[in-house]
């Protein structure tokens, strides 16, 4: 067995991120220590880790988000690092800046690169510069210039949050009478979500398609490209169901697209794992939207394609281990993923905690459920909505879909409603059969599933 990149290694996450990330520390023999509020004591994150920690009450401002008390907790453990997973502190530099200065090592890109990809309108700025298409837009505007600006770029345009992501202080503007009262709301709601309410305008790309290159770059120059994921089928911006290979891409355009993302790289010297994600237009152009500086919910999906398990690379480059693999990951197949979500998709998928007071996830040949929940699991509302993930592989995407929708249908999950049945209605559509949606297909079709609770 190789020697291990570290000896512990603190989760600073909690849920089925916490869960994924454990069971990678194990398979290499790293002991793993996790972080848990108050309303998470028995969560199965907990249980399988070797140590654990509280680091205060349920409400994530007083627990996860701590940076002192989590790394506090690393340190009082003898951590020799810290991964972050998705959300909370992930894109935190002010965190990996706390981590560096404790003697841990962050598992993810440096303060000074998340920094920069952080704030989005200096994001744009830099890709721009390195040579990354980008659609149509401005700087970050005052509340008093963005008539002008919205004119110049032309309508229909996004407002979005200079520090934003997953779809907060983001509004699509397709009317100057709109406009105002859009701003005031975008940009009250970036300032509750991030504590900075800058906005920028971009020229909305519609009909447009979400498609994100997976890559991961050690600190030796070494660029590894994983293919894309296709996101678009979305609500509120955010995403449900996820697929590789997309089934709009060209090999060339997809050849592009991971060359341009290498190049990119490259240029803003970015280490470990990370999502450059694009607009895709009908024409086949495509514009950089943002750069997830972390591990993305979606990962599986390029890990089934390519037989590389990401949790295990960003691990031994943050060992500064050099990738074995460079260039573009060898594929295989399609995978497909659905997020399965405590929510009531005829409510407008309102979060809706609970219970569980059943459940039984789907097993057999081909399908991969990352979960934390189990049978008298509460889901808390303090938290994301997110009970688990279904990912589904096959040799084509026919059979992959075949395979997902009898997934979906083995899933049992009693208590609370959940998106499994709308997920399945979306899977089964004309459109989605055929490859042929955008980001705004849930609000085009008329989904049965979207208007019935499922219990």
């Amino acid at each position: 067995m190789p020697s291990r990149p570290f000896n512990r290694v603190l989760i600073a996450n909690r849920g089925e991120v916490a869960v994924r990330v454990i069971r990678a520390l194990h398979e290499l023999d790293i002991e793993a220590v996790a972080v848990y509020s108050t309303a998470d004591e028995d969560s199965l994150h907990v249980k399988l880790a070797d140590r654990a920690v509280c680091i205060g009450p349920p409400p994530s401002a007083d627990s996860y988000l701590r940076i002192p008390s989590i790394v506090a907790a690393a340190n009082t453990t003898g951590c020799q690092a810290v991964h972050p997973g998705w959300g909370f502190l992930a894109e935190n530099p002010a965190f990996a800046t706390a981590c560096a200065q404790n003697d841990v090592v962050f598992i993810g890109p440096s303060p000074d690169v998340m920094a920069r990809m952080g704030d989005k309108a200096s994001a744009r700025e830099e890709m721009g510069a390195a040579g990354v298409p980008l659609a149509p837009g401005t700087p970050p505007l005052e509340a008093d210039e963005v008539a002008d600006g919205a004119r110049e770029v032309g309508y229909p345009v996004l407002l979005k949050a200079s520090a934003g992501g997953g779809g907060k202080g983001m509004r699509l503007v397709e009317d100057p009478d709109e406009l105002e009262r859009a701003f005031a709301m975008a940009s009250g709601e970036a300032e509750s979500a991030f504590g900075d309410g800058r906005m920028y305008l971009e020229k909305a790309i519609v009909p447009a398609r979400h498609v994100e290159i997976q890559v991961i770059a050690d600190r030796h120059g070494g660029v590894l490209t994983l293919g894309e994921r296709e996101c678009s089928i979305q609500r509120r911006h955010q995403k449900l169901i996820e697929e590789s290979p997309s089934p709009a891409l060209t090999p060339e355009l997809r050849e592009e697209m991971e060359a341009t993302v290498e190049r990119a790289v490259k240029r803003i010297g970015y280490t470990n794992a990370g999502t450059f994600e694009f607009l895709l237009g009908p024409d086949g152009s495509f514009y950089f939207i943002e750069l997830n500086a972390r591990l993305q919910v979606e990962h599986p999906v390029s890990e089934l394609i390519t037989g590389i398990d990401l949790v295990h690379e960003q691990i031994r480059v943050a060992a500064g281990e050099a990738l074995e693999l460079t260039g573009r990951a060898p594929r295989r197949g399609h995978a497909i993923e659905v997020r399965v979500n405590a929510e009531d998709p005829s409510r407008d998928f309102m979060p809706m905690p609970g219970l569980v007071s059943q459940y039984r996830p789907p097993l057999g040949p081909g399908v991969r459920v990352d979960t934390h929940v189990e049978e008298g699991t509460v889901i808390p509302p303090f938290y994301d909505s997110l009970v688990a993930k279904v990912i589904a592989w096959a040799p084509d995407r026919d059979r992959a879909l075949a395979r997902c929708l009898r997934a979906l249908n083995e899933f049992e999950v009693v208590g609370i409603p959940t998106t499994i049945g709308a997920a399945a209605e979306v899977i089964r559509s004309e459109g989605f059969a055929r490859g042929n949606y955008s980001t705004s297909y849930l609000e085009e079709v008329s989904l049965p599933a979207l208007s019935e609770v499922e219990t």
